[in-house]
């Protein structure tokens, strides 16, 4: 098994705990992800919801890289269009000067939350001076990589790291493989968004002929002592779909969100459905073979795990018997 593994967490907060609990669980299982092999350790970003923690990934990364000290950790991601591209990479150059080569900076396009939260966030910018993502993915990189022939008074996202963050694009469609290439980015595409396979074959073969960085493929996992145990879990989780008469096409977690974002957007939605899962689940080994057939089949280097359980216990205990598997004799320190 030549992939690695990596772990991509929400900070779920579980019925009957506070925001403090989850987030005291995402440290634990930084530290764990270290001492049981995990390549990276990433927090996602989402705005406005009792039910996960992480709306600043930035300030959980300097939290775990001031309690970890080999693994890399990172954002998956920072939803670019809420933020000056210029402050963004000021964030991530402290961040990369406090822990050299070991920060990861991953950029999403999707807003991380429903309009209203969207909107509260942009309050004072002017989007119009922005550009469309690609724009501002263009500003932001050109912020994170100065000329060398830059005078002295022009304007840099000081300070400059020795080891600058690792910078990887967000997403699910071609455009964002040919942007990711076009700009020297690293790519992911997500498939715990969106496992169209027909869509995954499209974006890798695109990825593949632009681009020599790896295959890094974002995928939703159950792992437990039992396959019906494994289906249980499973059977909690949702994923939706949403697009909008004003072109929106969105990812949510439930049909009540997917109704509220179309309210919220004052939008008529043209289609709001579930979508077929695309959840791997079941014992370590079952999941394992799983991983390994897609990396025998699409080539793939490294999968970002997503354990979509708000379960602390199952949480920790699905990716400890993973790594386990995995890295068969290596035990948690």
């Amino acid at each position: 098994m030549s992939w690695r593994i990596s772990i991509l967490d929400k900070s779920p907060v579980a019925v009957n705990e506070t925001a403090a609990d989850a987030l005291a669980r995402t440290l634990s299982l930084a530290k764990q992800a270290e001492a049981l092999g995990f390549h990276r350790f990433w927090i996602a970003e989402h705005h406005n919801t009792a039910q996960l923690a992480s709306p600043s990934p930035e300030l959980l990364i300097a939290w775990i890289l001031g309690q970890t000290k080999h693994i890399r950790v990172g954002s998956g991601g920072v939803m670019l269009q809420h933020y000056s591209p210029y402050k963004v990479a000021e964030n991530f150059n402290v961040l990369a000067s406090l822990a050299p080569g070991r920060v990861d900076l991953g950029v999403g396009k999707a807003p991380g939350g429903l309009p209203l939260s969207t909107r509260a966030l942009q309050v004072g910018l002017h989007q119009d001076e922005k550009g469309d993502f690609a724009d501002q993915l263009t500003q932001l990189n050109h912020w994170l990589t100065p000329s060398a022939d830059e005078q002295d008074d022009s304007v840099k996202a000081t300070p400059l790291p020795s080891a600058p963050a690792e910078k990887f694009l967000l997403g699910a469609s071609v455009e964002s493989a040919l942007l990711a290439a076009k700009l020297g980015w690293n790519f992911v595409f997500a498939a715990h968004l969106n496992g169209d396979v027909n869509l995954l074959r499209e974006v890798l073969e695109t990825w593949r002929a632009h681009s020599a960085l790896s295959v890094t493929v974002a995928v939703q996992a159950i792992v437990a002592p039992t396959q019906a145990q494994a289906d249980a879990l499973a059977e909690k989780v949702e994923v939706w779909g949403v697009e909008l008469a004003n072109g929106q096409r969105v990812t949510v977690a439930s049909e009540e969100q997917a109704y509220a974002f179309a309210r919220q957007a004052g939008s008529e939605p043209l289609r709001i459905a579930r979508r077929a899962q695309s959840l791997i689940k079941g014992t370590a080994e079952s999941v394992l073979d799983e991983l390994e057939t897609l990396h025998q089949t699409w080539g793939i280097d490294e999968f970002i795990i997503d354990t979509p359980v708000a379960d602390g216990l199952a949480r920790t205990q699905s990716l400890r018997l993973l790594a386990q598997a995995k890295f068969a004799g290596e035990v948690l320190a």
